[in-house]
């Protein structure tokens, strides 16, 4: 990674979608896993990613995986968002969607999260990323606020069991 500021997670709930599988066991996963100007309460602070917190974030390799597993193979994965890859990043107006083709007759992690999605038991997203760029408010107080403004680089997506954001949309 180019810079040198530590990597942090957040999860929040959102509402998933699985298309059928097909005769190569390929199916599209749609989320968003980063969303605008929503409040959470992560234990002693609030947090909000303010808009525009992805505008020119580095986002030339992400992996999408099962809750962090980061020992796991990628179930997707963006390179610098071309069209090849397995998954892709859209920054916009509300955060970041984002669109996966698995295989889930290749890859068990995979077919997990596929019947996860299916039955509804997993409605949860996270991402792991770093911070270029924060403001505090209400230091003084026992439950102060983050507002991140700049998000420097995005290294994974999850689906995620205990989410930390309740609040997201889906297309």
């Amino acid at each position: 990674m180019p810079n040198n500021n530590p990597l942090e997670r957040r999860s929040y709930s959102f509402e998933v979608r699985a298309g059928e599988a097909n005769d190569t066991g390929l199916r599209t996963i749609v989320g968003r896993p980063i969303v605008y100007g929503q409040r959470t309460n992560l234990g002693p602070f609030d947090e909000i990613i303010e808009p525009g917190a992805l505008d020119g974030t580095d986002l030339r390799d992400v992996r999408f995986l099962l809750n962090h597993d980061l020992s796991k193979v990628p179930m997707a994965r963006s390179r610098r968002n071309k069209k090849n890859s397995t998954m892709q990043l859209s920054p916009d107006k509300e955060g970041m969607a984002m669109e996966a083709t698995v295989d889930t007759a290749n890859h068990a992690d995979a077919r997990t999260l596929c019947s996860a999605l299916d039955r509804g038991d997993l409605d949860g997203m996270s991402f792991m990323f770093s911070i270029t760029d924060e403001e505090w408010e209400d230091l003084q107080s026992d439950h102060p606020t983050r507002h991140i403004r700049k998000i420097g680089t995005v290294v994974e997506v999850s689906a995620v069991t205990f989410p930390a954001y309740e609040q997201t949309e889906i297309s």
